[in-house]
């Protein structure tokens, strides 16, 4: 993910036309990558040094299996690295990827499209799954790999501490909140512990990424779908404003989010959880080995997310297997994105030792509870199929959910401005986002 307002939309624009015009001619190139239809596969993940080792498991299992060889590189500054790609006219053949990049690449002409009926296995993957694989004309322009929804991890040594259960409700996660933050549910004398876990930062639009819950739980959205390929921005609406004020509340009113917490992205945060100074944490299931490890398995529980007044929605995520434009090896990634989603390939991800990088498997002949052996899963595996929405991945989300952090991360360090005018004017932030995409209503 990367940092894109409305006001760079036009830089995007030059590079997609440059992007597009080399793809369209043909452009050649002497490197190995997708120019050339000799050498290995050029492959990129979105990924850190842990997830590193699974994807190399997957793809050396591929090359077994098909003698097809992966030039494979873990990219960290992924969007960055991949722009100065495009702009050299050198894409990399294959990038797994968020869903939510989906939007932002297409409308630069990065991606191929994907003839999902030719894709071999493509009928086992979950309907869900293709939804976050679809274009704003309605073709899909990349493959399913992981499927993931937000969880809730909590203290339930805290729990016993300051005698309250596991929260179901809003008010009750506000008072279990409230007690873990002035209980001292450690024991320790010091008034240094917090309710719950916040990335405020407006990097990466984190802010935005963790107050959807709550909006979502209280029924409303930052852009919603006409229903007829177009979209408008709901920022203003009651809904909205009503999940907006509650986690307000939680900065503001309350004050049971860790110190700092508007600085923080979530690798700067997790920290809190680890040390034993934050009881409640809203992420996903790829944080167990880390908090198996501290502050240990025994602490905490995983339990469902609590329900607002519409219910107990949270944000589903994903990952796509893009083929990208302008490659010479189009068997190949065919054939790769095939392997990606059989379960064989669906299982080293997911039993990864350090890290799982399928998390919940997007191929529906695969049980999620049968490969993990934990039920702690169950709970996320749940809210995916049940109770889950995500963003929208068809228009280009990433200036939206950026423009959304800022405006939030103002908000909530300036307590108690207007809640409501603030969404209005964000709402008239984002339905300019939506005209200059062409998408708006």
């Amino acid at each position: 993910m990367f940092r894109h307002s409305a006001r760079s939309t036009q830089l995007m624009a030059l590079v997609s036309v440059a992007v597009s015009g080399c793809l369209l001619a043909g452009c050649s190139s002497d490197s190995s990558g997708s120019a050339s239809s000799s050498g290995p596969l050029e492959v990129w993940t979105r990924s850190d040094a842990v997830d590193a080792k699974a994807y190399q498991k997957i793809f050396a299992a591929f090359t077994k299996k098909t003698g097809i060889k992966v030039d494979y590189k873990p990219v960290v500054d992924f969007d960055k690295l991949l722009q100065q790609r495009a702009a050299s006219k050198n894409l990399p053949d294959v990038t797994i990827n968020d869903m939510g990049s989906l939007g932002n690449y297409q409308s630069q002409g990065l991606l191929e499209p994907v003839d999902k009926s030719a894709i071999a296995g493509g009928s086992d993957l979950t309907d869900k799954s293709w939804v976050g694989a679809t274009g704003i004309d309605g073709k899909y322009y990349g493959v399913p790999f992981s499927a993931q929804a937000q969880g809730m991890y909590i203290r339930k040594d805290w729990l016993a501490k300051v005698g309250k259960k596991a929260p179901t409700t809003w008010a009750e996660l506000l008072d279990v909140a409230k007690a873990f933050t002035t209980k001292d549910p450690d024991g320790d004398g010091k008034a240094d512990t917090y309710g719950i876990l916040s990335p405020g930062s407006t990097t990466n639009g984190y802010l935005s990424w963790w107050t959807s819950n709550f909006v979502f739980q209280a029924g409303g959205e930052f852009v919603g779908t006409t229903g007829d390929g177009k979209y408008e921005a709901t920022a203003a609406s009651d809904a909205t404003v009503a999940g907006v004020k509650y986690a307000e509340g939680l900065y503001c009113d309350s004050k049971v989010v860790q110190p700092s917490a508007l600085t923080m992205t979530t690798g700067d945060s997790y920290p809190f959880f680890d040390q034993g100074k934050v009881g409640i944490v809203l992420t996903g299931p790829y944080q167990f080995p880390r908090f198996d490890a501290t502050p240990g398995k025994d602490k905490y529980e995983i339990i469902p997310v609590p329900k607002g007044p519409a219910g107990n929605t949270v944000l589903a995520e994903g990952e796509n297997v893009y083929l990208m434009a302008g490659s010479k090896k189009t068997a190949e990634q065919k054939k790769l994105a095939e392997f990606l989603i059989t379960p064989e390939a669906q299982k080293i991800g997911m039993t990864a030792p350090e890290a799982p990088v399928v998390r919940l498997s997007v191929n529906k002949t695969v049980d999620n509870a049968a490969v993990y052996k934990d039920d702690r899963w169950k709970p996320f595996e749940d809210a995916y199929n049940n109770s889950s929405e995500p963003f929208p991945s068809a228009i280009n989300y990433q200036p939206i959910r950026q423009d959304t952090a800022d405006a939030l991360n103002k908000l909530f360090a300036d307590c108690g401005k207007d809640v409501k005018g603030a969404m209005a004017t964000l709402d008239n932030t984002v339905q300019q986002e939506l005209k200059s995409q062409g998408v708006a209503k």
